[in-house]
């Protein structure tokens, strides 16, 4: 890892969405590590704010990162103008970035990222085909602060987020004995998930080896989890867990099966063993969590069977069964 010892002040851009926040930590522990003098802020948005405030990579968090109309751009452009960062680390590579970036000008600060016409370019024309983990390890190479970064297909190490589960207070439960299943993705079309009868007869056959079920997701979610309860005892923590508390459950889960949702990236990051269940309309070459996973990618996911994916999870952590 090179290191970048002139540079006093950092500013790293990553807003989200959940999943590529998630995926971004990885870029960001090697940017604390190229910089370790270095005080290196963090702009994202207010729903990742608690994460970011445990976050062992960055000293400060700016989560006013959305600015609506003119005025809330103009205060976010004189805030960081005002800052004098003397390099930005932009993750999310946007037409919002870009557009800040200009902002900045006629002085901006040394830029990496894909903004045109910053100092630090990542050229690469297959930027947007690549998975976020290699794109962020190819961009920080371009930048020179890692020069034998893997930017080959799966090489990039995944995000480790265990540092949220020790730090975050999480509802009470027995370590390893527990399943988190996280049936959501609410705003995607039926097609693209796993039927919520299909997650119920899934809970009661891991209920009958012994395991707590434990169902994850936002308000939106908890009709389904009410409909998995009409199947088999499961604990409902839709709409009553934040993101801290999710990767705390995570760190202690014995496995994790949902569908294409942020929340997936997070508990693998956290370091359950997860498996995705990912539609034919998703990649997983470009968007599938990464670290201690599997992934079933079905052309259909309703004609996914239960006992392929118990299958699936037995091959994950073989053979399912309570450890003490």
């Amino acid at each position: 890892m090179a290191r970048a010892t002139n540079i006093a002040k950092v500013l790293v851009i990553a807003r989200g969405p959940l999943e590529r926040f998630v995926l971004a930590l990885a870029a960001m522990r090697r940017i604390r590590e190229a910089h370790p003098q270095a005080q290196i802020h963090l702009l994202t948005s207010p729903p990742f704010e608690a994460l970011a405030q445990a976050c062992p990579y960055v000293d400060r968090v700016d989560a006013d990162g959305q600015p609506e109309d003119l005025g809330d751009w103009a205060e976010l452009v004189g805030r960081l103008r005002g800052a004098k960062f003397d390099r930005v680390y932009d993750l999310e590579g946007s037409a919002w970035t870009g557009r800040l970036f200009l902002l900045l000008r006629p002085f901006p600060p040394a830029w990496s990222g894909s903004a045109f016409g910053c100092a630090l370019p990542h050229r690469n024309p297959q930027r947007r085909a690549m998975h976020p983990l290699e794109r962020h390890a190819d961009q920080l190479k371009a930048a020179g602060i890692w020069p034998d970064a893997p930017t080959s297909p799966g090489a990039a190490p995944p995000p480790d987020a265990s540092w949220i589960g020790r730090r975050a207070l999480a509802p009470r439960v027995q370590p390893r004995l527990h399943v988190l299943l996280a049936p959501g993705a609410a705003a995607a079309p039926e097609a693209a998930r796993w039927p919520v009868r299909a997650y119920g007869e899934l809970a009661q056959r891991l209920r009958a080896q012994g395991y707590d079920v434990i169902v994850l997701g936002g308000p939106a979610e908890s009709v389904l989890a009410q409909a998995i309860q009409h199947r088999a005892q499961a604990r409902d923590l839709t709409g009553r867990t934040d993101f801290a508390q999710v990767a705390a459950l995570a760190a202690r889960a014995a496995l994790a099966v949902g569908n294409d949702t942020g929340l997936m990236h997070l508990v693998a990051a956290a370091g359950a063993p997860t498996l995705a269940l990912l539609p034919r309309t998703a990649d997983p070459h470009r968007a599938a969590p990464r670290g201690h996973v599997a992934v079933l990618h079905a052309e259909d996911l309703h004609r996914l069977g239960v006992d392929e994916v118990l299958r699936a999870a037995e091959r994950l952590i073989p053979p399912i069964q309570k450890t003490m």
